[in-house]
C-alpha cells in the first residue's frame, strides 16, 4: 500500500491534523543548548556579536536550579508508560507549562500499536534436582511493584519454553562463530546474552532466531545494581508498525496485524530482560566448554566460566498483548522574525518504562526550562531569527514511535523548511559531557563548549575536560547513537542534527 501524499503546508499547519539530577550538570547542559540554539535562531541587529553576547548573558541570568528540580519532581511522581493514564498526566503537564508561558502550543495525537505484558515467569531447574523460581520484579515493596509495568520486551511474541541454556556473550555473529569453533550448538536452547557492543535488543533476538534458539534472556551488567532490569523494545525498525511510511492518524489507513509487512517487524521467538543477579545464578550453573578467554576478560561483572548447554534448564513463560492506543506529541512554537519558514527543532521524548528520572525526564526538565527562559526573553522584546519548535515526543521507548509519526505526516513540509534538529534525552547521567552531531555542527559544538565554564573544575572549560576524557580532536563527533534513526527520514529535510 502506498502512503497518502502530503502537500506542503504553512508553518502552523504541521501541528493540525487533516480531517480523519545534579544541579550543576543540569545547568551545564542548559548552557550548551542555549548557545547552540542562539547560534541558529538569534534575531540579528546591526551588531550581531553584541546581540548574541547580551542575549546569552540574559538567558543565563534566568537560571534556576530549583525550578528545574520542580519540573523533574512533577514529571516523575508516577511511572508513565506510553498509552497509560499516568502518561496522559505528563502530556497535560507539559501542555499546560507551554500554555502558561503564553507560547503557541499544540498537541498532536496518533493511534499506534504498542505492546504490554500480561504475565511472565522464569525458573531454573538444576542437575541436583533443586529449582529456583526467579523474582522478575526489581521492587520488593508490593505496593510499589503494582505501579510499575513488569520487566518485558515490547513486541516480544508470547511463548513457553523448557530448555537448556547457552551463554552467547553479546549475541553477535562473531560470538556464535566462536561457539561453533568450540562445537557448541544453540539450536533448541535458550540463549543467555549480556547487553552491549552496540547491538540492539532486536538485533540480538534476530540473530538468535536465525541460529535456531527457542528464546532469549538478556541482561545488563555494567553500572547496574544486581536487581535492576533494563526494559526495552525488540521491534525491528521505528514508528508504528501498522502504518509504515505514513502517519497513524485517526481514521487513516492501517495494515492488519497478520500482514506480512507487519509480521516481519516482530521477532518469532520470545525474549525477556533479566537482572544481573538472576543471570549470575544461571551463569554459575552452566557446564560444557570453557568460554573463550576474551569473554572472561571483558571487564564486566559476570562470572563467566562455561558456555553450556546446561546442564541446568530454564522454564520460561511470557504472555503479552499488542493493542492500538492513542499517543500524544506536545509542541511549543516561537515564530521567527526574519525566516519564519525555517525551523530549528529542539526535541525530547517524555514517556518512560518506569519513573524516567534520568531517561528521559532529566531532558524534559531541561526542555521545559529552555521554554521558560525563551518566554522571558520574548517578554523583553526578543524574537528568534528562525522559527523554534519545541517537541515533546510520546512512545519513544517502543521504537521512536511518536516522533516518527510526526515526521512521516509532515515529511514534505520538513524537507523544505527544517534547518536543524537538536535532541536531549538524558541531560544528567554520570560525570562528564557527551554529545554527538552530524558533521555540519561539529565545529559549532566544539566552539560552544569552549565558551562554557566547567562547573566542577575551576578555571577549566567544558571543552577542555571533554577533550581530555574523550579525545575530541582525534575523533569524529558523528558517532552512531540510538536516537538518530527516526530522523534519517529527514535526510533531505534537515541540514544538521545534534544530540546532547
Amino acid at each position: 500500500m502506498s502512503p497518502p501524499l502530503t502537500k506542503p503546508t504553512t508553518t502552523s499547519s504541521i501541528f493540525f491534523p487533516s480531517k480523519p539530577p545534579p544541579p550543576l550538570c543540569t545547568f551545564l547542559l542548559l548552557t550548551v543548548l542555549c548557545f547552540i540554539g542562539f547560534f541558529y535562531t538569534l534575531h540579528h541587529s546591526q551588531n550581531p556579536k553584541t546581540t548574541l553576547q547580551h542575549t546569552a548573558t540574559l538567558f543565563l541570568s534566568y537560571s534556576s536550579n530549583s525550578t528545574i528540580s520542580s519540573y523533574l519532581h512533577s514529571l516523575t511522581l508516577h511511572p508513565h508508560l506510553a498509552g497509560t493514564k499516568p502518561s496522559l498526566d505528563t502530556v497535560n503537564y507539559v501542555f499546560s507549562h507551554f500554555k502558561n508561558l503564553k507560547l503557541e502550543t499544540h498537541k498532536k495525537e496518533y493511534q499506534v500499536l504498542l505492546s504490554y505484558p500480561i504475565k511472565s515467569s522464569l525458573s531454573a531447574h538444576f542437575s541436583n534436582g533443586s529449582v529456583v523460581d526467579f523474582n522478575m520484579s526489581e521492587f520488593l515493596d508490593l505496593a510499589e511493584s503494582d505501579k510499575i509495568v513488569s520487566p518485558y520486551h515490547a513486541y516480544s511474541p508470547s511463548g513457553t519454553v523448557h530448555a537448556k541454556v547457552v551463554f552467547v556473550n553479546y549475541g553477535r555473529e562473531v560470538d556464535y562463530n566462536a561457539l561453533g569453533a568450540l562445537g557448541v550448538n544453540v539450536s533448541g536452547c535458550v540463549v543467555l546474552v549480556r547487553k552491549g557492543e552496540g547491538l540492539s535488543r532486536g538485533g540480538v533476538v534476530k540473530i538468535a532466531e536465525s541460529k535456531g534458539a527457542l528464546a532469549v534472556l538478556l541482561y545488563a551488567e555494567d553500572g547496574r545494581v544486581s536487581g535492576g532490569v533494563e526494559r526495552g523494545t525488540v521491534m525491528r525498525g521505528v514508528g508504528d508498525p501498522l502504518s509504515p511510511g505514513w502517519a497513524g492518524v485517526e481514521g487513516g489507513e492501517r495494515l492488519g496485524l497478520e500482514d506480512s509487512e507487519v509480521l516481519e517487524r516482530f521477532p518469532k521467538i520470545p525474549s525477556l530482560p533479566l537482572s544481573f543477579g538472576n543471570a549470575d545464578v544461571i551463569l554459575g550453573s552452566l557446564g560444557g566448554r570453557t568460554v573463550p578467554p576474551e569473554w572472561r576478560d571483558s571487564g564486566g561483572r559476570s562470572r563467566v566460566l562455561r558456555t553450556g548447554p546446561g546442564p541446568a534448564k530454564v522454564n520460561f513463560t511470557y504472555q503479552g498483548e499488542k493493542k492500538v492506543v492513542t499517543i500524544h506529541n506536545v509542541f511549543a512554537v516561537i515564530r521567527g522574525s526574519e525566516e519564519p519558514d525555517r525551523y530549528v527543532i529542539l526535541g525530547n521524548h517524555r514517556d518512560a518504562w518506569t519513573y524516567g528520572a534520568v531517561d528521559p525526564n532529566s531532558g524534559t526538565a531541561a526542555l521545559l526550562d529552555i521554554a521558560r527562559r525563551y518566554a522571558r526573553l520574548m517578554q523583553k522584546g526578543w524574537n528568534p531569527r528562525r522559527t523554534i519548535i519545541l517537541g515533546s515526543w510520546d512512545a519513544e521507548e517502543f521504537g521512536m514511535v511518536g516522533s516518527t509519526e510526526w515526521v512521516e505526516q509532515n515529511l514534505v513540509n520538513l524537507g523544505a523548511k527544517a534547518v536543524a534538529y537538536l535532541n536531549v534525552d538524558c541531560a544528567v547521567q554520570g560525570p562528564g559531557f557527551f554529545a554527538s552531531a552530524t558533521p555540519q555542527l561539529d565545529n559549532l559544538l566544539i566552539e560552544v563548549t569552549k565558551k562554557v565554564k566547567d562547573p566542577e573544575a575551576e578555571g577549566a572549560t567544558v571543552y577542555e575536560k571533554w577533550a581530555a576524557r574523550n579525545q575530541v580532536n582525534a575523533v569524529r563527533l558523528n558517532s552512531i547513537f540510538y536516537q538518530m534513526p527516526v530522523f534519517e527520514l529527514l535526510k533531505d529535510a534537515a541540514s544538521s542534527i545534534i544530540k546532547c
